[in-house]
């Protein structure tokens, strides 16, 4: 029987009737299929809560992230090992025989005849000589001699001490024939000695001796002998009570100090005004009795501010210095008795001092006018004269002071309102 006569589905028994075993197994065998993200998702979220449920995803979670980054570490650690490791590989002579590039040789040139050398100048046969610098830079060295500087317009003792390296009081010790320890004694076109160095600067006067005069600055004989500019030496001066130096010497006495000399008002009550005698004329007689302060003190002027020095021991300035114009009204901190009212000598100008019978004075000075008298009462805010620049003064201002029986010259600015 011929195929071409069999029914269609029996013509080909070896791929239908007939399968093979491979056909067999995928028909048979279970179609597993990969799992999806989603799958993978959702079980990694049930492992989170399983371990939630025992109270350890937070612990296992932790764990996982320190592992993380110790794994990380490691990981940098060891490529920065190998990369610096493959630099810093030095080469084995091989291989540096291999990579040397061979050097070839330099040809020699046969050099040319030269001209005969003509000299139009000097010729120096010990090398290049060192010639004279027009701008020689001298570098600064420390300053031994006394210098002068004339005064200007406008200068103070501060500003004279800043602009030379030195303290306030060192310009006030250098010129006491000049400004007798009195910083208002500066006036323009006045010459002063400016110390190289802070201290004293000593007139020598005949019978004096070197421990005496030494003692008196707080310093060591050796300290004035060993200063440069002074000039002196251990085998020309002899004996140190009785030495060999000129009188009328003048001599640096470095870190040297001394007490200022009182020029100011001094301590003036109602029961000894003719203390003050000796300042002026305008020191008063005797004194029976009056007005007594408050131990509140106000102002003297309408102007709260400086116009000149402010309180500074450092240059015997035991005042302040209240701004002011020519004519303006004055008045009396507090009350209290007049105990000087006139001149003043030692360059106060027109002064006035109030006692105000509880241990305080006042004093206000370089007025242009006096308006009270000795012995007479006045109350806080009762006028005395008016603003001036009479004295050693270079403008118009009120020089007002504060003393106390138990504390001396003291501050204004702490009792002032």
């Amino acid at each position: 029987m011929d195929d071409d006569s069999l029914p269609e589905e029996l013509q080909d028994p070896s791929e239908e009737l007939f399968p093979t075993n491979e056909d067999r197994n995928l028909d048979t065998a279970p179609q597993v299929e990969p799992e999806s993200e989603s799958t993978q998702e959702s079980r990694f979220f049930m492992l989170v809560e399983n371990l939630s449920q025992l109270g350890i995803a937070d612990s296992v979670l932790r764990l996982g992230t320190h592992m993380l980054f110790i794994a990380l570490a490691l990981l940098v650690v060891w490529a920065m090992r190998v990369y610096y490791l493959n630099i810093q590989m030095p080469e084995t002579p091989q291989q540096a025989a291999q990579a040397a590039v061979l050097s070839t040789p330099t040809p020699t040139y046969i050099m040319p005849d030269l001209p005969p050398l003509s000299i139009d100048g000097d010729i120096y046969q010990a090398g290049i000589p060192r010639l004279a610098q027009v701008h020689t830079t001298i570098p600064t060295r420390p300053r031994t001699e006394v210098i002068t500087y004339v005064v200007e317009a406008g200068d103070t003792v501060f500003g004279i001490a800043e602009m030379f390296g030195l303290k306030p009081e060192t310009i006030l010790w250098g010129n006491y024939l000049i400004l007798a320890d009195n910083p208002h004694a500066l006036v323009e076109g006045q010459e002063l000695n400016i110390l190289p160095i802070d201290g004293t600067y000593h007139r020598w006067s005949a019978g004096e001796g070197l421990n005496g005069v030494s003692q008196g600055y707080s310093v060591i004989p050796e300290d004035i002998i060993n200063w440069e500019g002074n000039n002196l030496s251990l085998e020309t001066l002899g004996d140190f009570a009785n030495p060999n130096i000129e009188p009328g010497t003048f001599l640096v006495v470095p870190g040297g100090s001394r007490q200022f000399v009182t020029w100011s008002a001094p301590k003036i009550t109602r029961s000894n005004p003719g203390v003050a005698k000796f300042i002026g004329p305008g020191a008063c007689g005797t004194i029976v009795d009056g007005a007594v302060g408050t131990g509140a003190f106000i102002w003297p002027s309408g102007n709260h501010f400086l116009s000149g020095y402010d309180y500074s021991p450092s240059t015997n300035h035991f005042a302040i210095d209240i701004d002011g114009d020519l004519g303006e009204p004055m008045w009396a901190s507090d009350s209290g008795v007049v105990v000087y009212a006139g001149w003043n000598n030692f360059g106060y100008g027109n002064m006035v001092v109030i006692d105000h019978g509880n241990g305080w004075q006042t004093a206000y000075a370089h007025m242009q006018v006096i308006t009270v008298g000795c012995g007479q009462s006045v109350f806080q805010g009762t006028p005395i004269g008016t603003i001036g620049s009479t004295g050693k003064s270079s403008g118009p201002h009120i020089h007002y002071e504060m003393l106390h029986d138990n504390y001396g010259k003291v501050n204004p600015w702490d009792f002032l309102p």
